[in-house]
């Protein structure tokens, strides 16, 4: 009960670490963009709620595109100040608020469109996240999940890393962190496929590529 209540596994992205997270991202910040505009793509329009989205930067690309009303919900205190302070240095409106993945402070049938990126397998709760998100979903709404995959093998990890804008040290430690915590934290397709059968969703569409898996959802 306890690891689910703090909402995350392990230890959690506040203070420091948050913030050396925020910085590295920046190294990353054309895939941010890119998962922006396949929201926009998707979902037009829409409302969308971005599920720990950390320092902001896809949440902030995507309100630049101006169609959307964005919310962010992080567990981690240190990001949701991070988040706030980027999203005013960008110029944009996004709601970021603090919240559990597991229980989050929204009415039902909140929004059109949630995503997640790189957090779901650090939910201590995944199913009852994975409930909340089809609970905050209108009806004919959908979620996209995308995380890294458990399958995913250490030299494709370490190619994929090596294509980061990051110094060498940075790169060292973030292989270590995949290698040591992420990738025995990650899901496989089956195991995803057990999790979503637990919810109101029950089927999902899986699609893998790269070192990562695509997870999409319909209410």
């Amino acid at each position: 009960m306890e690891a689910a209540a703090k909402g995350y596994k392990g230890i959690g992205m506040n203070g420091a670490m948050a913030r050396w997270y925020a910085r590295t991202g920046r190294g990353r910040y054309e895939q941010f963009k890119t998962w922006a505009r396949r929201v926009a793509e998707e979902a037009p329009g829409s409302d969308v709620l971005e599920v720990a989205p950390g320092p902001g930067y896809c949440a902030i690309e995507l309100a630049k595109l101006g169609w959307h009303r964005v919310t962010g919900l992080d567990i981690s205190t240190t990001f949701v100040e991070i988040a706030r302070r980027n999203a005013a240095e960008a110029g944009v409106k996004v709601d970021f608020q603090w919240g559990n993945a597991s229980e989050m402070p929204f009415g039902d049938s909140s929004f059109d469109f949630v995503f997640c990126s790189a957090a779901f397998k650090n939910f201590s709760d995944p199913v009852g996240a994975l409930r909340e998100m089809y609970r905050v979903l209108k009806p004919g709404g959908q979620a996209l999940i995308i995380d890294l995959r458990r399958d995913a093998t250490v030299g494709e990890i370490d190619s994929e890393v090596d294509r980061m804008s990051q110094s060498n040290a940075n790169r060292a430690f973030i292989k270590l962190t995949f290698r040591l915590l992420l990738l025995k934290r990650a899901y496989t397709k089956e195991a995803i496929e057990r999790l979503v059968a637990q919810t109101p969703f029950r089927s999902a569409k899986i699609g893998l590529s790269g070192i990562g898996m695509e997870i999409g959802l319909n209410k």
